[in-house]
């Protein structure tokens, strides 16, 4: 215990990332703390197969994703003139209509000055991180797209696994439907 809390030496960690596929050939990023990389490499593996997926090689499926600065705001929060106006001068690449929400995107250098400008206007804000984002996504249907669902929630359950992103596009509806 004394090990783990960090009182004696000898714990040391690492952040690793992990690359899969999920069901229907979605492509996944898994950011992980670990101890024990092998436990944890282990785990995933197993998590991935349980799940009708796999993991991949280093570098199998990063080429499809861009590391970018993500702000998400509720739509009724705020006007999008200012938002849009407040985003780009700060910095900011684009600002974008995701259904109920705002989604702010601007490079990894530029997401402080972007988030705080977007605070300034005394908004708040969904969520605020800089992310891997998918350049193309694949749409998940059926079967597929409950697998999928359920391998994030066991990914994101997992304790080393910091963040999980996947270029899945699942309708509403097939979401909602694994909730009940």
């Amino acid at each position: 215990i004394r090990r783990g809390t960090g009182e004696e030496p000898g714990v040391i960690y690492e952040e690793i990332t992990y690359e899969g596929y999920g069901p229907g050939g979605v492509a996944i990023m898994i950011e992980s703390l670990t101890d024990n990389k092998n436990r944890t490499v282990g785990e995933i593996r197993f998590l991935l197969g349980k799940h009708n997926g796999n993991l991949g090689a280093e570098n199998s499926v990063a080429w499809m994703f861009h590391r970018k600065g993500q702000v998400l705001i509720e739509k009724g929060k705020i006007d999008e003139e200012k938002l849009l106006n407040a985003a780009l001068e700060a910095g900011a690449d684009d600002v974008n209509d995701d259904g109920g929400v705002w989604e702010v995107v601007s490079p990894p250098e530029a997401f402080e000055a972007v988030r705080d400008a977007i605070k300034a206007l005394g908004v708040e804000i969904g969520s605020a991180e800089v992310a891997m984002l998918p350049k193309n996504t694949v749409k998940v249907e059926g079967k597929e797209a409950q697998q999928m669902l359920r391998l994030m929630e066991a990914i994101e359950d997992h304790d080393d696994v910091q963040h999980v992103w996947a270029n899945f596009d699942i309708e509403e509806k097939e979401i909602e439907a694994s909730l009940t």
